[in-house]
């Protein structure tokens, strides 16, 4: 099951993909990752697509990851008498705190933490933006509103307040209990919607309490804004450019995207791109023009992974979602303008001996014939280091632990082997050759870098690099041993 790209694919599941056939038919087609969406079924749902992909995981011998992508508060109007009411440019329109259903002068917005947050001058958007109104006057119970772009506005559609942060913790009483249900399941990411601040972020790790490593989704402008110190407190980044998009000029949303990208590739952490990828594929076999340049486009960034949402979980055509980008990587890797945008962006940020064996692993793999830079670790933190130089070789990720070769199926480049627990550096380095002919990554007249820590089976004590030949008498010589 050798993956023969770099970039990862989320694909998330869903009506379309809840069985164990499905789930597998796209694991085969190039899903490395798997998302279940907290917004959409129940935990029996959820558990049962769970147990379905690590029964995959078993049947194929390969790491699968899965992410819990948490709901988050859902900002939503209250009911019409009507159902709903046009609302045109110009017009006066209120929101309270009224139970009372609305009419074509107000509707209830269940949400004083909204109105504590308002100022004169705010935005309000409705239904993903399409509708947009400006706050007059305001206190602590009501906002009176001029509307800035019209449209319909019906029952229980959504709000969204871009330009301020809001009194409200990123995770509700429904996020609490999912975090806790996934946790205990096993999931390896959280993926933490709604996040405003650190802090945010730093109240989900507390109560993940490391059995999951947390995903921080940038969908806010309050996020963009903190984003060095939210991603400082995270372990991954997705940037979700759905409620970016609708929160921000649209514009704004492409520079935004490869800002982040990089920030995250420097800091050496996994990031996602997500969001309306390959959104005509719901309905169609073929993706546009356009979405096809999307996809490539955040290969070309560096990104480490891309995200299928409704195309595989409610769509017409999920497997053939996951080929088609799997097929785009493959063509975007192979140009050589990749490797020249890819080589250009790297930062050099160096500041402790791992990050100098990784980037002299990585120059070496460069400059002589080796055929893959093995990293052994117990953490995965090696792992993403190597994959921060982004080298032209395949990375093997080697760990006698499970829940880290799960998580790092999400960071660039990376093949995941379970390997037993090392004793001496002797170990590493057969392990690693026996791994790499196995994999089929090399033969016996290639080589490979060797990156290993001593003490053995302590994080990050990186400090040793080798390079050895797959010599079938090395092999042979352990066997006899």
């Amino acid at each position: 099951m050798r993956r023969h790209r770099n970039i990862k694919i989320v694909a998330t599941l869903g009506p379309s993909s809840s069985d164990y056939d499905m789930i597998r038919a796209l694991f085969e087609a190039g899903a490395d990752v798997f998302r279940l969406n907290m917004s959409h079924g129940d935990h029996a749902d959820h558990k049962a697509r769970y147990d379905a992909i690590r029964r995959i995981e078993q049947d194929t011998g390969r790491p699968i990851a899965i992410l819990a992508d948490l709901q988050g508060p859902k900002l939503r109007v209250g009911v019409f008498a009507a159902g709903e009411h046009d609302l045109a440019e110009g017009q006066k329109f209120r929101f309270d705190l009224d139970e009372t259903e609305g009419d074509a002068s107000r509707v209830q917005l269940p949400h004083p933490e909204i109105f504590e947050a308002l100022e004169p001058g705010s935005e309000l958007l409705v239904n993903d933006g399409k509708i947009r109104l400006k706050v007059e006057e305001c206190d602590n119970y009501h906002a009176n509103c001029v509307v800035t772009i019209g449209g319909t506005i019906s029952n229980r559609k959504g709000v969204n307040v871009p330009d301020v942060v809001l009194p409200l913790a990123a995770l509700s009483e429904k996020d609490r209990n999912d975090l806790e249900f996934a946790c205990e399941l096993g999931v390896d990411w959280l993926a933490l919607s709604f996040v405003q601040r650190a802090e945010d972020v730093l109240e989900a790790r507390r109560l993940a309490k490391g059995r999951a490593a947390v995903l921080s989704k940038i969908e806010k402008p309050s996020a963009v804004r903190a984003f060095d110190e939210i991603l400082k407190v995270s372990d991954g980044i997705m940037v979700a450019r759905g409620d970016l998009g609708v929160e921000l000029p649209v514009q704004s949303v492409p520079p935004i995207q490869k800002q982040l990208v990089r920030k995250c590739r420097a800091a050496a952490k996994p990031v996602i791109v997500a969001t309306q990828m390959l959104e005509s594929m719901i309905e169609s076999p073929m993706p546009t023009r356009a979405e096809v340049s999307d996809v490539a486009n955040a290969i070309y960034e560096g990104a480490d992974a891309v995200m299928l949402s409704a195309e595989s979980a409610a769509g017409a055509y999920p497997v053939e979602a996951v080929t088609t980008m799997d097929h785009v990587a493959r063509s975007v890797e192979t140009d050589p303008t990749y490797r020249e945008v890819i080589e250009a962006s790297r930062k050099a940020d160096r500041k402790i001996v791992a990050d100098g064996i990784v980037a002299a692993a990585r120059e070496i793999a460069e400059t002589t014939d080796i055929a893959a830079i093995c990293a052994h670790t117990q953490s995965g933190t090696t792992v993403t280091l190597v994959a921060r130089e982004r080298p032209r070789v395949p990375i093997l990720a080697l760990s006698p632990i499970s829940s880290v070769l799960r998580r790092l199926c999400l960071t660039w480049g990376t093949h995941c082997v379970a390997t037993q627990p090392l004793h001496r550096f002797r170990e590493a380095v057969i392990s690693s050759v026996r791994v790499a002919r196995e994999a089929g990554f090399a033969d016996e007249t290639q080589q490979v870098v060797i990156t290993a820590g001593v003490p053995f089976n302590v994080a990050g004590t990186t400090n040793i690099l080798r390079v050895a030949t797959c010599d079938e008498n090395l092999l042979k010589r352990s066997d006899a041993e």
